[in-house]
């Protein structure tokens, strides 16, 4: 039972986004800005960091790929960009100390990268012609907040999984 309850968080962490980007107001602060949840990329940044880079990387290809797939017209920006940010993440932590505080800044950066990464690719083959200023107003500082908001909730629970969960797997 144990083993499918990681995949289960994972699925819940992606309806949980698309269940916000659907319902969640269009209109914040009188403004219309563009709020994108990463919070399944956050929760596999916590993945990777508490329980391991390998497991990491192999959730971030899979819900990346399935990301692609049910939301991208074009299969490979997230399918990419996951395991790559995912493994960049995991390498600074080897650096820094592992705790929640920075483990939260670091979410922050890799969410950051992921949003600034999709930006280029979608500018580069033409899908968007957002100014980089634009998007930097309108997208990228309220998809920031907005997530570090939720990683603010979800931090220590996320941790406390993953710390039990690579536990599990050095008790078998």
């Amino acid at each position: 039972m144990k083993k499918f309850l990681l995949p289960l968080l994972f699925l819940f962490l992606f309806l949980l986004e698309s269940m916000f980007a659907q319902y969640a107001p269009p209109e914040f602060f009188g403004r219309n800005y563009i709020l994108a949840p990463h919070f399944l990329f956050g929760g596999i940044l916590f993945l990777a960091i508490y329980a391991g880079r390998k497991y990491g990387i192999i959730y971030a290809a899979i819900f990346g790929l399935l990301f692609d797939i049910v939301w991208i017209e074009i299969i490979g920006i997230y399918f990419f960009l996951f395991p790559f940010i995912t493994y960049l993440i995991s390498k600074i932590m080897h650096i820094l100390q592992t705790n929640i505080v920075v483990a939260f800044f670091v979410s922050i950066v890799g969410i950051a990268l992921l949003e600034l990464g999709v930006y280029e690719m979608n500018f580069l083959i033409h899908i968007t012609t957002l100014e980089f200023m634009s998007f930097l107003k309108l997208r990228f500082y309220p998809t920031l907040i907005l997530n570090a908001a939720f990683l603010i909730i979800a931090a220590y629970p996320l941790k406390r999984h993953f710390e039990s969960f690579s536990e599990g797997l050095r008790d078998e």
